[in-house]
């Protein structure tokens, strides 16, 4: 290993694709653990927050899952982290968020675990306050001299300082001469804030002048402010540095004074209080970050240089001590301790590389054992075995997975529908003590609940909730599914979390009512029985009008989206018509006939019920709904297309139009105000029939899902399949509980049907030797798919069987008898005489062809003939 090359002792990667800048990272004992031990604070443009307390087995090893004591997802891009004295009453570390509009301050609490799952961490948000301005950065520290205490100022991307005294906002200022928004800090000993203007230079200002200066309420020019009541902002004293400064950082490690030290482009600054030049140092690389610490030599400082080559420069005052090499170009670098190590230097990359490493060579911390020269003594070794075998069998008897206080649920989940429709009530009773027990009531859409969460007091044992709701419709749509499941999540007395859940049908009348029954259909189903027809006064007492009596063989349903469907029983023959003018309607009457005739004859214990399905399944209406349900896929992809070009030539106008304001001389608009406005009226246009496509797309997955639903099951009729290949069924045509553009319905069913055809639907090694792409994609049009899914239908039309286990005829097949081979080999190749070079001649024939051929070798008019 090479000496100079950083140490790894710790490292991951954060998310996948998240961007990091210079704020984002930050090292303090954010959870006022009081060990001096730091944690690392991440924050991300994505809006990530994460919490790591690094601590690896040995140097290197891979993260553990407890080293990462928090992540949390906040609404906004995460601009800069900082850990200080940010709450009034308490002298508590406390962690400040910057986001564009917002600034937040959270109180992290950690809470000692009880299992093996280590302590939990949260975030407790303690104030925000809402930005008038676009953040840029900030700084903290005890303006003003006060004590115990840290205030912080934001700097705007306008060029204004907005003070707060913790929970109160205190007044904001603004630069003057301000273009653009340069670092910031703030240095305690002389009360000043450091930054590096657009002008090159470093600028400090007092405290004191920016809290008697000049209000900002608006904007004001430097002969404005002449004229306006109050002081103007002077500044203290100015540096000429002649380059853009990627960061500034004041030190003070003593009593005595403290330094300025400013990071440029091609150079690196040491200033004093007043401003003058302490030393400074000429770069021969491009630096990315920097980091000053406490020096062992009195009077001098250390500095940590990263550059864009990965190289990790320490200096002392000016000179070079030590160059080590990163494994990435770090924006942010800082000093941490961490388990009794200090001094680990924290790095972190744009893409999220983090990563905590030291310098130097790694010690040889192996010593020789001793030898043992003590003789073993078999004897007492064999009885310990024998002791421990037999601790070993009695456990494996005596002890259950589960220990005996939790073999029965410790707390249990049940719904019950009212059969007026009214409410559905769903009651939890505890036999244990439940912390924080939380319910979760889920259905599918386009189906909705009044109220979807609710959060309890802790349970008692013995002691119960009920809680009452309602369930609607919510879009102009049949539901494909009326189910539903309850779900309760709670935390038992040692700190163990837990759920119980619940599922819970939905009754038909929920969606549709009574009606007159139609004669003509366009679309008509039969289910064939082996018991006579039942009567729909029976089966349906919801529907059916009790003074019909028997004579009820028709029966008409009426969805409240407004298509009608019917159901009729024959007098002769053991059949039940489901016909409508959707196909999609048909699912779920067909559904509850199979459902009540089932329950029916269950409870006249009749064990030998089946329903069968004899005739042709309506494939080409079910591709006229997937054809329907791309063709608004496509819809939203070109109106996102036209939006994204709209939108591109709006914002062009508009900087036309700001360049135009901007000139001295007044130019004429040329229409460019015209324009923007016909643009604006065309962005809102594309927006609402976007919109409007949505709900559409929306209406047509379910409908498509209905229907999927239906073939499903006419499939399983057909077949008779059983319980575990309508699973692979539903998996196959349902896979997805919602449509996207990124994954959509089609491409996913035609990967799952593909590998079906692949795999247990083949009729040769040719079909299984292809390969299936790994990335999905919208397709172009929906050919494929319906050609795959007609083949499908056609494969189980002719004996083939679904299954994900591995084809054993098939493996059969690609088996070769060894034995024979030689046997034929020994009458006819006498020319070689030789058994291994036999072998050696006929497997190379046979990985040529890849098994896919049968095989022929010919030698003096005889054969050996290989079936593969």
């Amino acid at each position: 290993m090479s000496l100079f090359k950083a140490r790894n002792w710790w490292s991951t990667i954060l998310g996948e694709k998240e961007e990091f800048d210079q704020g984002c990272l930050c090292v303090a004992d954010v959870d006022n653990s009081g060990s001096g031990q730091d944690k690392v604070i991440v924050g991300s443009y994505k809006g990530y927050l994460r919490i790591f307390n690094p601590h690896p087995v040995k140097p290197g090893d891979e993260v553990q899952p407890e080293d990462l004591l928090l992540e949390v997802q906040l609404r906004e891009p995460i601009l800069q982290v900082e850990v200080g004295k940010f709450v009034s009453g308490t002298e508590g570390l406390h962690l400040a968020v910057l986001h564009c509009r917002k600034l937040c301050v959270y109180a992290v609490s950690g809470t000692q675990g009880n299992v093996e799952h280590g302590n939990q961490y949260q975030i407790k948000l303690v104030y925000e306050h809402n930005l008038q301005r676009t953040a840029c950065n900030m700084t903290y520290g005890p303006f003003g001299g006060v004590k115990g205490r840290d205030f912080i100022c934001i700097q705007s991307m306008d060029g204004m300082l907005m003070l707060f005294e913790q929970e109160s906002y205190a007044f904001g200022r603004f630069l003057p001469g301000f273009l653009l928004p340069g670092p910031l800090t703030y240095s305690s000993r002389t009360d000043s804030f450091i930054t590096v203007s657009s002008c090159q230079r470093v600028e400090s200002y007092k405290y004191q002048v920016l809290a008697f200066a000049t209000d900002a309420d608006e904007r004001q020019d430097t002969e404005q402010q002449k004229l306006s009541s109050g002081k103007r902002l002077v500044v203290d004293w100015i540096l000429n540095i002649g380059e853009q400064a990627l960061d500034i950082c004041v030190v003070s490690f003593n009593q005595g004074a403290s330094s300025v030290f400013v990071l440029g482009e091609r150079n690196f600054f040491c200033l004093k209080d007043n401003g003058q030049i302490r030393f400074m140092k000429k770069l021969d690389y491009s630096p990315s970050c920097f980091v000053p610490y406490c020096s062992v030599r009195e009077g001098t400082i250390n500095t940590l240089i990263a550059s864009h080559s990965k190289i990790l420069n320490v200096y002392q005052d000016v000179t070079l001590k030590w160059a080590t090499q990163l494994p990435c170009i770090p924006v942010s670098v800082k000093v941490a301790n961490f388990q009794d190590l200090k001094g680990v230097i924290v790095t972190l990359s744009d893409d999220g590389h983090l990563q905590c490493s030291y310098l130097g060579t790694d010690p040889s911390l192996f010593q020789a054992p001793k030898v043992d020269s003590r003789e073993i003594n078999y004897e007492e070794i064999n009885a310990e075995m024998k002791e421990l075998q037999r601790i070993i069998r009695e456990a494996t008897k005596t002890q259950d997975i589960l220990p005996e206080s939790e073999k029965q649920r410790d707390l249990t989940v049940t719904a019950e529908v009212s059969p007026d429709l009214d409410e559905e009530s769903i009651t939890i009773q505890s036999r244990v003590t439940a912390q924080k027990p939380s319910l979760v009531v889920c259905v599918q859409p386009p189906l909705a609940v009044t109220c979807d969460q609710f959060v309890f007091d802790d349970l008692e044992p013995d002691s119960s909730e009920t809680v009452v709701l309602s369930v609607f419709l919510k879009e102009n749509c049949s539901p494909p599914e009326l189910e539903g499941t309850c779900m309760v999540s709670y935390n038992i007395a040692t700190g163990i979390p837990r759920v119980s859940q619940c599922s819970f049908s939905l009754p038909l009348k929920l969606v549709c009512f009574p009606a007159q029954p139609s004669k003509a259909a366009n679309h008509k189903l039969t289910i064939d029985t082996n018991k006579p027809p039942i009567s729909f006064v029976t089966i349906f007492p919801d529907f059916v009008d009790p003074s019909e009596g028997d004579q009820a063989n028709a029966l008409g349903f009426q969805f409240i989206a407004g298509s009608k469907a019917t159901l009729l029983a024959s007098k002769t023959s053991q059949r039940y018509r489901i016909q409508s003018d959707q196909l999609e309607d048909l699912w779920l009457v067909t559904k509850e006939l199979i459902y009540r005739l089932e329950e029916h004859f269950k409870k006249q214990n009749c064990k030998d019920f089946a329903c069968t399905f004899s005739g042709s399944i309506p494939l080409q209406e079910y591709f006229e709904l997937i054809d329907r349900h791309f063709e608004l896929r496509l819809n939203a992809e070109k109106y996102q297309e036209l939006l994204s070009e709209r939108a591109v030539q709006f914002r062009a106008i508009e900087r036309r139009l700001l360049t135009r304001f901007k000139e001295k001389t007044p130019a004429p608009l040329q229409h460019l105000d015209t324009l923007l406005e016909g643009t604006f009226r065309e962005v809102i246009a594309l927006a609402d029939a976007a919109e409007e496509n949505q709900a559409n797309v929306f209406q047509a997955f379910a409908k498509l899902k209905s229907a999927t639903h239906l073939v499903i099951m006419l499939i399983s009729l057909w077949q008779k399949l059983s319980t575990d290949q309508v699973a692979i069924l539903e998996a196959t045509f349902l896979p997805l509980a919602e449509d996207t553009q990124e994954l959509g319905w089609e491409e996913t069913v035609d990967a799952a049907v593909s590998y079906l055809l692949r795999t247990c639907l083949s009729k040769s090694s040719k079909e299984q030797a292809l390969t299936l792409s790994s990335h999905l994609s919208m397709p172009k049009d929906t050919s494929r798919l319906k050609k795959n899914i007609t083949l499908f239908c056609d494969r189980l039309a002719k004996g083939g069987r679904l299954s994900l286990s591995t084809d054993l005829a098939t493996q059969q097949a690609a088996v070769i008898n060894i034995s024979c081979i030689e046997q034929e080999c020994g009458q006819h190749f006498t020319v070689h005489n030789d058994l291994h070079e036999c072998h050696r001649i006929i497997f190379k024939e046979i990985l040529f062809i890849s098994f896919s051929v049968s095989l022929l070798f010919s030698y003096s008019g005889s054969k050996v003939v290989l079936f593969c």
